[in-house]
């Protein structure tokens, strides 16, 4: 095409790309999920953990992976340590810690053992229960008191002080931790602690009696987990029979 004077000039042409509108940026999931994150003041951590601690029941022990939530591990560990020098709680052993519960006689109550082997697999996520001997005295069936309190673990075999006494965490299969801290699961380390010549009809019945009919079907459908012998005593007494009628 030729220009005359009189026709406009053609524009001159160009590299630069047309200007997109301008599109309004919006939050996206994860901008959302990060400011929901974001992390205390060390100021607000502390208050926060002080908070929850002292509404944990005294004489209670807890461990400081509860509070991990709550904040940054070294604002949290910096605020346990503030309040253990306040004398708000005590330090049980390493991540373990209680509220300390007064008495006119003895002052400071020591934390109960079996609670702070609770905590301790709370802490470590290991499976913790007691010892056949435990359970077997707890259940009323032998009055011979354990002269040291020991517990089957998932965990590695280790010894773990506790106040002024030792207990011994001791490494057991998963087999022998069917049921763990249920009250089936106590019978059956109760009776695989006394073993064949000591568990009679009766002792089955003075199970099911403290257990209950309920716990009692669990504990005999667990025969993956019984010796065989347990397994011919329950269906010669015909107690299998009568649990899974219940």
């Amino acid at each position: 095409m030729i220009s005359t004077p009189n026709s406009p000039a053609a524009p001159a042409p160009t590299d630069t790309p047309p200007r997109s509108k301008s599109v309004r940026k919006t939050s996206t999931l994860s901008d959302i999920t990060t400011k929901a994150f974001t992390p205390r003041p060390v100021a607000g951590v502390a208050q926060a953990v002080r908070r929850v601690i002292l509404h944990q029941p005294r004489g209670e022990p807890f461990p400081t992976t509860r509070l991990l939530k709550l904040g940054p591990r070294a604002a949290v560990d910096q605020a346990v340590s503030r309040l253990v020098r306040e004398g708000v709680i005590l330090r049980v052993r390493r991540g373990i810690f209680v509220r300390p519960r007064q008495s006119r006689l003895v002052g400071v109550v020591p934390a109960n053992a079996e609670a702070v082997v609770r905590a301790i697999a709370e802490s470590t996520g290991e499976v913790i229960a007691p010892h056949g001997a435990i359970a077997a005295h707890s259940l009323g069936l032998t009055s011979q008191v354990p002269l040291r309190a020991v517990y089957r673990t998932s965990g590695r075999s280790r010894d773990v002080k506790i106040n002024r006494s030792v207990v011994s965490l001791r490494h057991v299969s998963q087999r022998q931790l069917a049921m763990a801290n249920t009250p089936a699961g106590t019978a059956l380390a109760a009776l695989r602690y006394l073993g064949k010549d000591a568990v009679t009809p009766r002792t089955l019945q003075q199970v099911r009696a403290r257990i209950g009919n309920q716990q009692f079907r669990a504990l005999r459908s667990a025969t993956g987990a019984m010796p065989s012998w347990l397994i011919d005593l329950f269906w010669r007494t015909n107690e299998g029979a009568r649990a899974h009628k219940r």
